[in-house]
Protein backbone atom coordinates (compact mmCIF):
# COMPACT_ATOMS: atom_id res chain seq x y z
CA UNK A 1 0.00 0.00 0.00
CA UNK A 2 1.20 3.32 -0.71
CA UNK A 3 0.60 6.98 0.19
CA UNK A 4 -0.02 9.14 -2.65
CA UNK A 5 -1.27 12.81 -4.24
CA UNK A 6 -4.18 12.81 -5.80
CA UNK A 7 -4.83 15.40 -8.69
CA UNK A 8 -7.08 18.01 -7.56
CA UNK A 9 -10.38 18.15 -8.08
CA UNK A 10 -13.47 20.36 -7.70
CA UNK A 11 -14.20 20.72 -3.89
CA UNK A 12 -11.20 19.42 -2.27
CA UNK A 13 -7.91 21.47 -1.32
CA UNK A 14 -5.05 19.69 0.42
CA UNK A 15 -6.24 16.70 -0.17
CA UNK A 16 -3.82 13.16 0.10
CA UNK A 17 -4.81 9.76 -0.67
CA UNK A 18 -4.02 6.15 0.10
CA UNK A 19 -4.01 3.38 -2.77
CA UNK A 20 -5.82 -0.47 -2.54
CA UNK A 21 -8.38 -1.57 -4.46
CA UNK A 22 -10.03 1.51 -4.09
CA UNK A 23 -8.91 4.95 -4.10
CA UNK A 24 -10.06 7.08 -0.67
CA UNK A 25 -9.42 10.90 -0.80
CA UNK A 26 -9.74 12.84 2.54
CA UNK A 27 -10.32 16.59 1.17
CA UNK A 28 -12.01 19.50 2.87
CA UNK A 29 -15.10 20.94 1.82
CA UNK A 30 -15.44 23.92 0.19
CA UNK A 31 -13.43 26.08 -1.82
CA UNK A 32 -9.95 28.16 -1.60
CA UNK A 33 -12.21 31.61 -0.33
CA UNK A 34 -14.37 29.92 2.21
CA UNK A 35 -14.12 28.51 5.54
CA UNK A 36 -13.30 24.65 5.89
CA UNK A 37 -15.35 23.47 8.46
CA UNK A 38 -14.97 19.31 7.83
CA UNK A 39 -13.44 17.17 5.81
CA UNK A 40 -14.84 14.62 2.93
CA UNK A 41 -14.16 11.21 2.26
CA UNK A 42 -14.07 10.46 -1.02
CA UNK A 43 -14.07 6.92 -2.69
CA UNK A 44 -13.22 6.05 -6.44
CA UNK A 45 -13.86 2.45 -7.22
CA UNK A 46 -10.43 1.24 -9.03
CA UNK A 47 -9.32 -2.23 -11.24
CA UNK A 48 -6.16 -2.62 -10.43
CA UNK A 49 -6.09 -5.57 -13.10
CA UNK A 50 -7.42 -3.42 -16.22
CA UNK A 51 -5.78 -0.32 -14.99
CA UNK A 52 -9.55 1.43 -15.02
CA UNK A 53 -12.17 2.82 -12.98
CA UNK A 54 -16.11 3.03 -12.54
CA UNK A 55 -17.20 6.24 -13.69
CA UNK A 56 -19.55 8.35 -14.70
CA UNK A 57 -19.36 9.30 -18.42
CA UNK A 58 -20.69 12.69 -19.79
CA UNK A 59 -23.20 13.22 -22.55
CA UNK A 60 -23.98 16.57 -23.70
CA UNK A 61 -25.06 17.93 -20.14
CA UNK A 62 -26.36 14.74 -18.57
CA UNK A 63 -24.36 11.76 -17.15
CA UNK A 64 -24.64 8.28 -18.20
CA UNK A 65 -24.36 4.74 -16.57
CA UNK A 66 -21.52 4.28 -14.85
CA UNK A 67 -18.72 2.47 -16.87
CA UNK A 68 -15.33 1.14 -16.88
CA UNK A 69 -12.91 3.64 -18.19
CA UNK A 70 -9.11 3.88 -18.46
CA UNK A 71 -7.06 5.42 -15.82
CA UNK A 72 -6.99 9.27 -17.54
CA UNK A 73 -6.80 12.21 -15.35
CA UNK A 74 -8.62 14.04 -18.74
CA UNK A 75 -11.70 11.42 -17.84
CA UNK A 76 -12.23 12.25 -14.00
CA UNK A 77 -15.05 14.46 -12.91
CA UNK A 78 -16.34 15.01 -9.51
CA UNK A 79 -19.25 12.27 -10.36
CA UNK A 80 -16.90 9.26 -10.43
CA UNK A 81 -16.68 9.73 -6.72
CA UNK A 82 -19.01 8.42 -4.17
CA UNK A 83 -18.89 11.02 -1.04
CA UNK A 84 -19.17 8.70 2.08
CA UNK A 85 -21.72 9.51 4.82
CA UNK A 86 -19.25 11.05 7.25
CA UNK A 87 -17.45 13.65 7.99
CA UNK A 88 -13.28 14.49 9.14
CA UNK A 89 -12.01 17.21 10.93
CA UNK A 90 -10.90 19.66 8.47
CA UNK A 91 -7.51 19.05 7.45
CA UNK A 92 -4.30 20.60 5.83
CA UNK A 93 -0.65 18.96 4.76
CA UNK A 94 -2.00 16.02 5.86
CA UNK A 95 -1.00 11.93 5.25
CA UNK A 96 -3.22 8.69 5.04
CA UNK A 97 -1.77 5.26 6.47
CA UNK A 98 -3.45 1.89 6.44
CA UNK A 99 -2.81 0.28 9.38
CA UNK A 100 -3.74 -3.41 10.98
CA UNK A 101 -5.86 -2.65 14.22
CA UNK A 102 -5.11 -4.92 17.44
CA UNK A 103 -7.61 -6.49 19.68
CA UNK A 104 -10.19 -8.33 19.97
CA UNK A 105 -11.60 -7.67 16.00
CA UNK A 106 -8.71 -7.38 14.35
CA UNK A 107 -8.40 -5.95 10.47
CA UNK A 108 -7.72 -2.89 9.21
CA UNK A 109 -8.26 1.27 9.63
CA UNK A 110 -7.30 3.81 7.39
CA UNK A 111 -5.82 6.90 9.54
CA UNK A 112 -5.21 10.59 8.71
CA UNK A 113 -2.19 12.04 10.89
CA UNK A 114 -1.57 15.65 10.96
CA UNK A 115 -2.93 18.51 8.94
CA UNK A 116 -4.74 20.20 12.12
CA UNK A 117 -3.99 21.09 15.93
CA UNK A 118 -5.28 17.08 17.20
CA UNK A 119 -2.19 15.02 18.20
CA UNK A 120 -4.07 11.52 17.67
CA UNK A 121 -4.56 10.07 14.10
CA UNK A 122 -8.55 9.99 12.68
CA UNK A 123 -10.04 6.75 11.28
CA UNK A 124 -10.95 7.40 7.35
CA UNK A 125 -11.89 4.03 7.14
CA UNK A 126 -12.07 0.79 8.85
CA UNK A 127 -12.72 -2.62 7.55
CA UNK A 128 -12.64 -6.19 9.20
CA UNK A 129 -10.08 -9.12 8.89
CA UNK A 130 -9.88 -10.45 5.71
CA UNK A 131 -11.22 -7.48 3.86
CA UNK A 132 -8.25 -6.32 2.65
CA UNK A 133 -5.35 -8.52 1.22
CA UNK A 134 -2.17 -6.07 1.29
CA UNK A 135 1.45 -6.96 0.50
CA UNK A 136 3.12 -5.30 2.39
CA UNK A 137 7.41 -4.89 1.63
CA UNK A 138 9.50 -6.80 3.36
CA UNK A 139 11.35 -5.43 6.40
CA UNK A 140 12.44 -7.76 8.75
CA UNK A 141 15.91 -5.94 9.87
CA UNK A 142 13.46 -2.16 10.07
CA UNK A 143 10.49 -3.61 11.77
CA UNK A 144 13.16 -5.06 14.60
CA UNK A 145 15.09 -2.02 14.84
CA UNK A 146 11.56 -0.15 15.29
CA UNK A 147 10.52 -2.81 18.35
CA UNK A 148 14.18 -2.18 19.19
CA UNK A 149 13.70 1.65 19.64
CA UNK A 150 10.47 1.27 21.11
CA UNK A 151 10.56 -1.12 24.04
CA UNK A 152 14.20 1.13 24.63
CA UNK A 153 12.38 4.03 26.55
CA UNK A 154 13.94 6.57 25.27
CA UNK A 155 11.22 8.37 23.11
CA UNK A 156 8.70 10.25 24.78
CA UNK A 157 5.21 9.04 25.14
CA UNK A 158 3.47 11.95 22.86
CA UNK A 159 2.31 12.47 19.44
CA UNK A 160 2.50 15.06 16.79
CA UNK A 161 0.51 18.42 17.76
CA UNK A 162 0.16 20.71 14.46
CA UNK A 163 2.20 19.19 12.28
CA UNK A 164 1.59 19.59 8.76
CA UNK A 165 3.92 18.33 5.10
CA UNK A 166 5.31 15.39 6.67
CA UNK A 167 6.26 12.10 5.51
CA UNK A 168 4.97 8.75 6.52
CA UNK A 169 5.59 5.18 5.36
CA UNK A 170 4.27 2.13 7.50
CA UNK A 171 6.38 -0.62 8.47
CA UNK A 172 4.61 -3.57 9.28
CA UNK A 173 2.82 -2.00 12.73
CA UNK A 174 4.50 1.01 12.47
CA UNK A 175 3.66 4.33 11.47
CA UNK A 176 6.91 6.26 10.90
CA UNK A 177 6.66 10.07 10.54
CA UNK A 178 9.47 12.07 10.09
CA UNK A 179 10.07 15.99 9.76
CA UNK A 180 7.21 18.50 8.36
CA UNK A 181 6.27 21.83 9.55
CA UNK A 182 4.99 22.93 13.31
CA UNK A 183 2.30 25.59 13.99
CA UNK A 184 3.37 25.86 17.68
CA UNK A 185 5.71 27.94 17.75
CA UNK A 186 6.20 30.85 15.44
CA UNK A 187 10.28 30.30 14.40
CA UNK A 188 11.82 27.55 13.67
CA UNK A 189 9.54 25.82 12.60
CA UNK A 190 10.93 23.15 10.52
CA UNK A 191 11.21 19.75 12.33
CA UNK A 192 13.83 16.76 11.82
CA UNK A 193 11.93 14.60 14.53
CA UNK A 194 10.99 11.05 14.36
CA UNK A 195 7.29 9.71 15.75
CA UNK A 196 6.52 6.31 15.77
CA UNK A 197 2.65 4.98 16.05
CA UNK A 198 3.05 1.67 17.43
CA UNK A 199 -0.52 -0.27 16.61
CA UNK A 200 0.86 -3.54 18.01
CA UNK A 201 -1.36 -3.05 21.22
CA UNK A 202 -4.99 -1.46 22.04
CA UNK A 203 -4.86 1.68 22.22
CA UNK A 204 -1.68 2.11 20.26
CA UNK A 205 1.07 3.98 21.55
CA UNK A 206 2.77 6.93 20.48
CA UNK A 207 7.00 7.38 21.01
CA UNK A 208 8.57 10.80 20.17
CA UNK A 209 12.21 11.29 19.46
CA UNK A 210 14.24 14.38 19.04
CA UNK A 211 16.82 14.56 16.25
CA UNK A 212 20.42 17.08 16.90
CA UNK A 213 21.15 16.75 13.42
CA UNK A 214 19.69 20.25 12.03
CA UNK A 215 20.58 19.21 8.31
CA UNK A 216 17.56 16.67 8.98
CA UNK A 217 15.10 19.46 8.92
CA UNK A 218 12.45 18.66 6.11
CA UNK A 219 8.84 19.85 5.26
CA UNK A 220 7.42 18.76 1.88
CA UNK A 221 8.96 15.80 1.27
CA UNK A 222 8.75 11.74 1.42
CA UNK A 223 10.13 9.06 2.93
CA UNK A 224 10.55 5.83 1.21
CA UNK A 225 10.69 1.65 2.32
CA UNK A 226 13.14 -0.20 -0.18
CA UNK A 227 15.40 -2.55 0.66
CA UNK A 228 14.98 -2.89 4.33
CA UNK A 229 15.55 0.46 5.16
CA UNK A 230 13.95 4.37 4.86
CA UNK A 231 15.08 7.11 2.57
CA UNK A 232 14.68 10.67 2.85
CA UNK A 233 13.77 12.13 -0.58
CA UNK A 234 13.02 15.62 -1.57
CA UNK A 235 11.42 18.51 0.17
CA UNK A 236 13.02 21.92 1.19
CA UNK A 237 15.90 22.26 4.09
CA UNK A 238 15.50 23.97 7.25
CA UNK A 239 14.58 27.65 6.04
CA UNK A 240 11.29 25.71 4.12
CA UNK A 241 12.29 27.52 0.56
CA UNK A 242 15.49 25.51 -0.68
CA UNK A 243 14.88 22.47 -2.06
CA UNK A 244 17.08 19.70 -1.12
CA UNK A 245 18.75 17.76 -3.28
CA UNK A 246 20.03 14.85 -1.09
CA UNK A 247 18.36 11.56 -0.75
CA UNK A 248 19.54 10.35 3.19
CA UNK A 249 19.11 7.05 4.80
CA UNK A 250 17.35 6.97 7.84
CA UNK A 251 19.64 5.12 10.23
CA UNK A 252 17.25 4.15 13.90
CA UNK A 253 20.24 3.57 16.57
CA UNK A 254 19.42 2.21 19.87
Amino acid sequence: MRMGTLMEIGLLSGDNSSRYRELRVSGREGGTRTQRRYGSIYTLKLDPSTRTYWALWQSGKTFDLFQKTQLRPEFLCINSYEEEGYHTVSRSGHCAALLPTAGPHPGHQLLLFGGCNSVEPEVAGQWSHGKIKEEPPLAPRLMEQLARLVSSGQGLQQGPQSLRHHSCSVVGPFAVLFGGETLTRARDTICNDLYIYDTRKSPPLWLHFPCTDRTLKRVGHRTCLWNDQLYLVGGFGEDGKTASPQVCILELFV
